[in-house]
């Protein structure tokens, strides 16, 4: 989510392209390679998940998926939303969507007990969400401004899961970084 509040500020001051694009957009040549993704992901596997986030993959991109839909329904209850909180908005779906291909694409390869863990970690995430729907316009919009984003174990998860990698990630130590 950082990643998309740092595009939603950069698309905030820079004149729209004369074609709309959704989605990222690539800014290296030929994409990130392996070495930079297997420096990251293990960044991303090394640093410790919020109170309750689950530590299994499939769990862990529910869990975000609910977080991001819960942030994007809480903005969207917003009569005075900016064009910043729009295009967070937006965003937020699209990252949404990715996890929520994630999970349908390695939904058939996952046990019985990691589709309910998947279902209790959406859940609860999606419960932090709910006391705030019912507050006043001033207490939503500075929760909505107040969400700091995802872990970044999420977006490797998701992409872990699309790609079907069963390997363990890097540890720091492996990509010289200890």
């Amino acid at each position: 989510m950082f990643a998309s509040l740092a595009a939603a500020l950069l698309l905030a001051q820079t004149p729209a392209p004369a074609a709309a694009q959704d989605g990222p957009i690539a800014t290296a040549a030929g994409g990130e390679g392996a070495e930079a993704l297997r420096l990251r992901e293990a960044v991303a596997y090394a640093n410790p998940l919020p109170r309750g986030a689950p530590e299994a993959d499939y769990p862990l991109v529910a869990w975000c998926e609910a977080l991001v839909n819960g942030h994007v329904a809480l903005g969207e209850t917003l009569a005075a939303a900016d064009p910043l909180d729009r295009e967070i908005i937006r965003l937020g779906r699209l990252e949404a969507a990715d996890f929520r291909g994630a999970l349908e694409v390695a939904r058939s390869r996952q046990s019985a007990a990691s589709l309910d863990a998947a279902r209790a970690a959406a859940a609860e995430a999606a419960g932090k969400w709910t006391p705030l729907q019912g507050q006043d316009e001033t207490v939503r919009s500075q929760a909505f401004g107040l969400f700091f984003g995802l872990p970044g174990r999420c977006e490797h998860a998701a992409r872990r899961l699309r790609e079907n990698i069963t390997t363990p990630p890097a540890t720091p130590q492996e990509v010289g970084l200890e």
